[in-house]
C-alpha cells in the first residue's frame, strides 16, 4: 500500500497545491510532540490544545477555498443559465450540444473539487488516527464530537459539503432539461427521474454519496450481496463492461440465485417426516438439511475458480447437478434409502453456483447498473428463502404414477427437478457467454502519469465507492496500519496496483483483526438463523403438534420479513446511527431472542416461541445487512476480485456456520426431543456472547 503522504503529493491538483491539508507538517508535529513529552518540555494538555489549533487552521483554509471555488462554479452556471433559456426559446441542435458540453465541463470541475475535498477529509482522518495511535488518546472522538455540531465549526461545513448540493442540483437539472426539451412534459419536475442520467451526473452523485457516506435502500440492499468494488471504472473499462453486459444473461443469473434458495428451504418443513418415513430419527433432519451446506463449502471454491474462465459452463454444470440431486432426493422414498436421500442433498450442494452469480455481477455488469444488480441478487435470495417453505405447504397430496410416489416428502424434489429442467432449456437457449480478458499482471504506475491523466482518471484509479471518508471509516483498520512513509519521500515512488490473491492462505493473511471479528459476527448470525429454521419442524411438532402446512406458513412469514426490514433499516435507521452501533445493538437483540427461546420451568407456549423466533430472525437480518456493509469497508481491496475474493470468504463463513448448526441439531437429538431446544440454543448463546465481547474489544481498539 502506498503511504498516504506520497499519494496526496502525487495526486493533488498543482494549481490548488497550497490549499490541501499539510499532512507532512502535521505528521512531523506529531513526532515532535512525542519527543517533547518524553523529555517533559510540554504537557499533555498543551499538546492537545496546540494540535487542535493547528487542525482548526488547516480545516479553515480548506473550507474557505472550497467556498471560493463553489462561488466560481455558481457564477459559471448562472451565465450558462441565460444561454440555456435563449436556446430553449429558439432551439438549435448545435447550440444545445455546446451548452450541454459546457455544463459537463462545470461538472468535471465540480468532480475535481469533490476529489480535492475527499483527499483532505482522508488526510484529516489519517492524521487523527495517527495521533491516537501514537499517544494512546481518543482525541479523534473529542475533536469530531466537539466540532461536528458546533454552529461555527469549519469541520461541520466540510462534513456537510455546504453549497455542493445546490451546484449538483443545477447541473443535473439543466442537463436533464436540455435532454428532454422536446418532450411532452411541462417541466422535468413533472416526470420521473431519468433512469440513465448523464455520465458526469452519475459520477458526481457517486462522489457525493461517497463523501457524505449516505445510505439509501438500494445501496443498503446491494451491499448484502457483498460484491466488493475496488475502483471507479475508466471510460475504456466501462466500454468493456458494456460489451460484456447482456440483460437476459443477468436475468438467468438472478433466476439461478432464486431457484437455489428455493431448493435450499423447500425441504425444511418436511425433512423431519421424510427422515421418519425412512426409519431414522426426526432430528436427522439436521443432517438432511445440512448435507447441502457441507457440499457447498467445497463447491463455492471450484465454482469461483471456474468463473475465471467461463460463466456458461459452470452454470450449465450447476443446473445438471441440481437436476440429478433433486431426482435422487425424490426417489429416496420409493427406494426406502436414507443414503440416497443424503446423496441427493449433497448433489444439490455441489451445484451451488452462488460464487458464479456474484462474480458475474462483478465482471459483466456496467458500473451504473451494478448496485441494482446486487440488490436484485439479494432480493432473489430473500424471495427464494420465503417461497421455499411456502411452496412446501402446497404439496399436501399423496398419489402414485407407476411406481413413483408423489407426496409431501417427495413432491419438493420432483418440483425442483422440473424447475431446473426448464431452467436448463432457458439457459441453453438464451445465455450469452461474455468475453473473458486475461488477468493483468502486477504493474507499476508512476504518480506523474496519474497526476497528468487529469482528476477524473486520478479519481477513478485511486478510489472506490465503498471506501468511507471520516466518521464511520475509522473502522478501516487495515488502511490505518499504513507504512510509515519517510518525510522526504518524493513523487517518484511508484503506485503499485495489486492483482487478486492466488491462495486461501494469502487471503487469510490479508484479514485484519477487525475483519476476523466481522466474519465471526457473520458466522454467529448464520448459526443462530440455521438453528431456528432447521429445527423448527421438530420443535413445533413436539411442543405444539403443528402440521407441515403450519410450519411452512410460519417459515414463509419469517422469510417475508427480510425485504420490509431492510427497507426500514436502509432508508431510515442506517442514516441515524453509525454502523458499529447498529452491529452491537443487533447482536444484543439476537442474544435477547435466544434467551427468550429457552424452555425453563413454565410450559412452552406458541407466543413465546413465535415472539422469540421473530426477534432472533429479524435482528439477525438487520445484523447481516449492517455487518456486510461494514465488512465491505474493512475488507482489503485485493479481495475484490479473483478466485479467493471477499464474497467467497463470507460465503464460506456462513456456510460453515450452517454445517455446524445442522450437525448440532442431529447430535443434540441423541438427548431426546425434550432436550433438543435447550441443547441447541446453548451453543448459539455462547457464540453470540463471544461475538458481542469480540465486537466490543474491536471497537475499543479502534475508537
Amino acid at each position: 500500500m502506498v503511504a498516504f503522504g506520497k499519494k496526496l503529493k502525487a495526486s493533488r491538483i498543482p494549481e490548488w497545491q497550497g490549499y490541501y491539508i499539510d499532512y507532512k507538517c502535521l505528521k512531523k508535529k506529531v513526532n515532535r510532540y512525542a519527543q517533547q513529552l518524553e523529555v517533559g518540555v510540554q504537557g499533555h494538555h498543551d499538546v492537545l490544545k496546540d494540535f487542535s489549533i493547528m487542525l482548526d487552521r488547516e480545516i479553515e483554509k480548506i473550507v474557505l477555498f472550497l467556498l471560493q471555488q463553489q462561488g466560481q462554479l455558481a457564477s459559471r452556471l448562472s451565465g450558462l443559465g441565460e444561454q440555456h433559456h435563449d436556446v430553449l426559446d429558439q432551439p438549435d441542435g448545435l447550440n444545445i450540444s455546446e451548452i450541454e458540453e459546457a455544463y459537463r465541463a462545470v461538472g468535471n470541475d465540480l468532480l475535481r473539487l469533490l476529489f480535492f475535498l475527499e483527499m483532505n477529509a482522508t488526510g484529516l482522518r489519517k492524521i487523527l488516527k495517527k495521533f491516537d495511535k501514537r499517544f494512546g488518546y481518543k482525541f479523534t472522538n473529542y475533536y469530531v464530537k466537539t466540532r461536528s455540531n458546533h454552529p461555527y465549526s469549519q469541520l461541520r461545513q466540510m462534513l456537510k459539503q455546504v453549497g455542493i448540493g445546490a451546484v449538483v442540483g443545477a447541473i443535473s437539472h439543466n442537463l436533464a432539461d436540455l435532454q428532454n426539451h422536446r418532450g411532452s412534459y411541462v417541466s422535468i419536475y413533472d416526470q420521473p427521474a431519468l433512469s440513465h442520467p448523464d455520465p458526469v451526473v452519475y459520477s458526481i452523485n457517486a462522489a457525493v454519496n461517497k463523501l457524505s457516506n449516505s445510505t439509501n435502500f438500494l445501496e443498503y440492499l446491494g451491499k448484502h450481496a457483498f460484491i466488493l468494488e475496488e475502483d471507479l471504472p475508466t471510460p475504456s473499462e466501462e466500454d468493456l463492461f458494456e460489451q460484456k453486459y447482456h440483460f437476459m444473461s443477468l436475468m438467468l443469473n438472478l433466476v439461478n440465485t432464486f431457484l437455489y434458495m428455493v431448493n435450499t428451504y423447500i425441504v425444511v418443513p418436511t425433512a423431519d417426516n421424510y427422515s421418519l418415513s425412512l426409519g431414522a430419527a426426526a432430528t436427522v433432519c439436521g443432517v438432511v438439511i445440512g448435507s447441502m451446506a457441507v457440499a457447498q463449502v467445497f463447491s463455492s471454491v471450484y465454482f469461483s475458480a471456474w468463473s475465471n474462465k467461463s460463466y456458461f459452463r459452470p452454470l450449465l454444470f450447476s443446473t445438471v447437478v441440481l437436476l440429478v440431486g433433486n431426482i435422487l432426493y425424490a426417489l429416496a422414498y420409493d427406494l426406502n434409502s436414507l443414503p440416497v436421500l443424503l446423496i441427493g442433498r449433497l448433489f444439490c450442494g455441489l451445484g451451488s453456483a452462488r460464487a458464479v452469480n456474484r462474480r458475474y455481477i462483478t465482471d459483466c455488469v456496467p458500473h451504473k447498473l451494478r448496485m441494482k444488480a446486487s440488490a436484485g441478487f439479494v432480493t432473489a435470495s430473500a424471495l427464494g428463502m420465503a417461497c421455499g417453505p411456502a411452496l412446501a405447504c402446497l404439496f399436501q397430496t399423496d398419489f402414485k404414477i407407476s411406481k413413483l410416489t408423489f407426496n409431501e416428502e417427495t413432491f419438493p424434489g420432483w418440483f425442483m427437478a422440473v424447475s431446473w429442467l426448464l431452467y436448463l432449456l432457458w439457459l441453453w437457449i438464451s445465455f450469452r457467454e461474455p468475453p473473458h480478458e486475461t488477468e493483468t499482471q502486477n504493474s507499476l504506475v508512476s504518480p506523474e502519469a496519474i497526476a497528468n491523466a487529469g482528476p477524473l482518471v486520478t479519481y477513478a484509479m485511486e478510489n472506490g465507492f465503498m471506501e468511507p471518508l471520516l466518521l464511520n471509516s475509522k473502522s478501516k483498520q487495515h488502511e490505518e496500519n499504513e507504512e510509515e512513509e519517510s518525510d522526504d519521500g518524493g513523487e517518484d515512488s511508484p503506485v503499485k496496483i495489486h492483482k487478486p490473491v492466488t491462495s486461501i492462505t494469502l487471503a487469510y493473511r490479508l484479514l485484519t483483526p477487525t475483519v476476523k471479528v466481522q466474519l465471526l459476527v457473520y458466522f454467529m448470525l448464520k448459526y443462530a438463523m440455521e438453528i431456528l429454521v432447521a429445527e423448527s419442524s421438530v420443535i413445533t411438532s413436539y411442543y405444539f403438534i403443528w402440521s407441515t402446512s403450519r410450519v411452512a406458513i410460519f417459515l414463509a412469514c419469517l422469510g417475508l420479513t427480510v425485504l420490509p426490514v431492510n427497507i426500514i433499516v436502509g432508508n431510515y435507521i442506517s442514516n441515524w446511527f453509525e454502523e458499529r452501533q447498529l452491529v452491537l445493538a443487533s447482536e444484543i437483540m439476537v442474544c435477547i431472542g435466544i434467551l427468550l427461546s429457552f424452555h425453563v420451568l413454565i410450559p412452552y407456549s406458541v407466543p413465546q416461541y413465535v415472539g422469540s423466533a421473530l426477534i432472533t430472525f429479524v435482528s439477525a437480518e438487520v445484523l447481516e445487512g449492517v455487518n456486510l456493509s461494514l465488512l465491505s469497508r474493512v475488507m482489503s481491496s485485493r479481495l475484490s476480485k479473483g478466485t479467493y475474493n471477499g464474497g467467497l470468504l463470507s460465503t464460506e463463513a456462513g456456510t460453515l456456520a450452517r454445517v455446524i448448526a445442522d450437525g448440532t441439531i442431529t447430535l443434540s437429538g441423541y438427548l431426546g426431543e425434550g432436550w433438543l431446544l435447550n441443547a441447541t440454543l446453548l451453543p448459539s448463546l455462547f457464540i453470540c456472547i463471544t461475538s458481542i465481547v469480540a465486537t466490543c474489544f474491536s471497537y475499543n481498539s479502534l475508537y
